[in-house]
């Protein structure tokens, strides 16, 4: 899976997925995936940095594993939204500017 992470103006940690149909042919198995992705998210939700909208993207028909899923969302979360944090440091150290 791929972690897509921004910053909300919510304080709180909300969840997108995205699982195509070129990665996915069979609309059980899609409809399979987001169900394991949501627990996922559910069960980890304490663990996951607050105020972000994060987007889930399955990248490989590799079927995963609840366990697997959680550490792997709790670790690329983190990432997402470290990465997304520096991105914005480095557009503009000083804030926003007035027009």
């Amino acid at each position: 899976m791929t972690v897509a992470a921004v910053e909300n103006s919510e304080g709180c940690t909300r969840l997108g997925l995205s699982i195509g149909r070129v990665v996915w042919k069979s609309a059980v198995r899609r409809n399979r995936v987001r169900r394991l992705f949501r627990e996922a998210f559910r069960l980890e939700y304490d663990r996951l940095p607050r105020g972000y909208d994060l987007v889930l993207i399955a990248v490989r028909e590799a079927w995963p594993e609840l366990e697997s899923a959680r550490s792997e969302l709790v670790r690329l979360a983190d990432k997402a939204a470290r990465r997304f944090r520096e991105k914005r440091a480095s557009e503009d150290p000083e804030g926003p500017h007035p027009s």
